[in-house]
């Protein structure tokens, strides 16, 4: 949510922000009615005080006995008046809330501008890509003989379903249980659990609604189903006051997240990539504006870490302006190498909001030996997705024979099983 006093102030730079991520200016519009707003306010305080001025001067004319008709005219007639101004000055208020609350965040000064994912700046690549003496499948023709269940999904929920079992079943679960156990013990972050159910408020809070309410599930009595845990864990500390001596706050939950995909018809139809329910471990940080740029690079490196404790080849990409998400300011894409398909894969993005998200929730903070309050900054990141990462897992560690061999790191989830043998 962007703050209008501050487009007040400088509205090009406001535009030029937009401009950066390809969209018209908006100062113009916001202030012509943001100045209807305030004379508005001006104008149900002018007629307030004069209808008290004429008030006493009614009581001072009985007082002396002259004729107080006229005033009590007029007061009546700015009595009839107040509830209109009061209605228009809502009005407009709310008209300013709703184009304010569809406009994306401005990004930082060093974000690339561009217009798709083939505008987005490699930062660095980490690991090397595995070599095979045969050649390498994807994880769909692998999967199905580990318990990747791709038609069982299907029949019981329709496409962008699975049903898995076996030793398919196994290793996801071994892959949640090593991420949260290494940002929870290795890296400082809280371990949660979630609910998956939200209201709108905190929908709107984290930036999915109202522009992207076709992105996400609701339910019939009007609760969302959380397209990432990011809302809940975010969200937790809405319309809070909180001490500066508690932040950072560092959160981490595993949960299931439910996407409807709207606008991805005819990609990524095959196997375990895109689905409309899929679990993963999300990252989020709560801070002051002066430690969010070094939490946003502690950020990544937590979910860069699990990567490379995994043993995967990634790249990290500082996203362009017309690839980043509505809420975010920054954001930097994870990528790994998926041999099968000869390509890198977003396995993880990690944003900043700077203070967009916190606007839209009411979350301040009271700086130390201050009475005044401010706004903090929220981040968010995968760490990791975790069926994404179990199709890295198995492109990059298949065998000749279709089996496939288990990270060092995961196999004491596995009860020290050190390959999965397809069925």
């Amino acid at each position: 949510m962007h703050d209008i006093r501050s487009i007040r102030e400088n509205p090009e730079a406001f535009d030029a922000g937009l401009a950066k991520r390809g969209l018209a200016p908006r100062s113009a519009e916001l202030l012509a009615l943001d100045e209807r707003r305030r004379a508005l306010i001006h104008e149900a305080q002018t007629v307030q005080a004069r209808r008290n001025e004429a008030s006493k001067a009614i009581g001072a004319a009985k007082a002396r006995r002259d004729d107080p008709t006229d005033l009590m005219a007029e007061v009546a007639a700015l009595k009839e008046r107040m509830p209109a101004i009061d209605a228009e000055e809502k009005a407009a208020g709310a008209e300013l809330t709703t184009l304010l609350a569809a406009i994306p965040n401005l990004p930082l000064a060093d974000v690339p501008k561009g217009t798709d994912e083939d505008d987005n700046a490699l930062v660095h690549e980490r690991g090397t890509q595995p070599v095979f003496a045969f050649e390498a499948k994807e994880h769909d023709a692998i999967g199905p003989a580990l318990g990747l269940d791709f038609e069982t999904g299907a029949l019981l929920a329709g496409s962008r379903f699975t049903f898995v079992r076996g030793s398919a079943a196994r290793l996801h679960r071994a892959l949640g249980q090593f991420m949260l156990d290494t940002l929870s013990r290795d890296h400082g972050y809280e371990e949660t659990v979630v609910p998956l159910l939200v209201r709108e408020e905190a929908m709107f809070g984290t930036g999915q609604l109202p522009k992207f309410a076709e992105d996400s599930f609701q339910t019939t009595d009007g609760r969302w189903l959380i397209p990432t845990s990011e809302v809940s864990l975010t969200n937790s500390v809405r319309e809070q006051i909180l001490s500066e001596e508690v932040l950072p706050l560092r959160f981490t939950a595993l949960s299931p997240c439910f996407r409807s995909e709207a606008g991805s018809a005819g990609r990524d139809t095959r196997g375990y990539i895109r689905q409309h329910q899929f679990e993963k471990v999300e990252m989020v940080s709560i801070t002051t504006p002066d430690q969010s740029e070094a939490e946003h690079e502690r950020m990544t490196a937590c979910a860069e870490d699990l990567l490379t404790r995994l043993g995967l080849n990634f790249r990290r990409m500082k996203l362009c302006t017309g690839d980043m998400g509505f809420s975010a300011a920054r954001t930097y894409d994870l990528e790994v190498w998926l041999p099968g398909q000869a390509r890198y894969r977003e396995i993880s993005s990690c944003s900043t909001c700077t203070d967009f998200q916190a606007r839209r929730m009411n979350t301040r903070y009271r700086p130390q030996g201050e009475k005044g309050t401010r706004f903090v900054h929220t981040l968010n990141g995968s760490g990791l997705a975790v069926g994404r990462t179990l199709v890295a897992v198995v492109e990059n560690y298949q065998q000749e024979d279709g089996s496939v061999a288990v990270p060092e790191v995961l196999q004491p989830y596995l009860g020290g099983l050190n390959r999965l043998e397809p069925r």
